[in-house]
């Protein structure tokens, strides 16, 4: 059997008492409205989740490595792609240069 619950009802103020409010909060220096350039400011929360997007874009591969060349990374801890990454970079660096 289900139960309703029972919420207090939400009281509207009347003008005399939202005049009285607003006048309470502008009387409190560490409560003073936002400025126009404030607002403008303001961004939606969801626009700053996540990680910002990085100068150096990577690209998504899917690859197989030998065993024993992953179980060596690996054995180097955390961060263990990017430590791989670095390698390979270096070694196409190298390859380059020399022509």
């Amino acid at each position: 059997m289900s139960t309703t619950s029972r919420r207090a009802a939400v009281v509207v103020p009347t003008a005399a008492e939202d005049r009285a409010i607003n006048a309470a909060a502008r009387s409190d220096p560490d409560a003073q409205p936002l400025t126009p350039a404030q607002l403008k400011a303001m961004v939606p929360l969801r626009a700053l989740r996540g990680r910002p997007p990085s100068n150096n874009q990577k690209v998504l591969a899917s690859v197989r490595y030998s065993r024993e060349v992953v179980d060596y990374f690996k054995s180097t801890g955390d961060g263990w792609h990017s430590r791989m990454d670095e390698v390979l970079r270096k070694h196409v660096n190298r390859r380059a240069r020399s022509g």
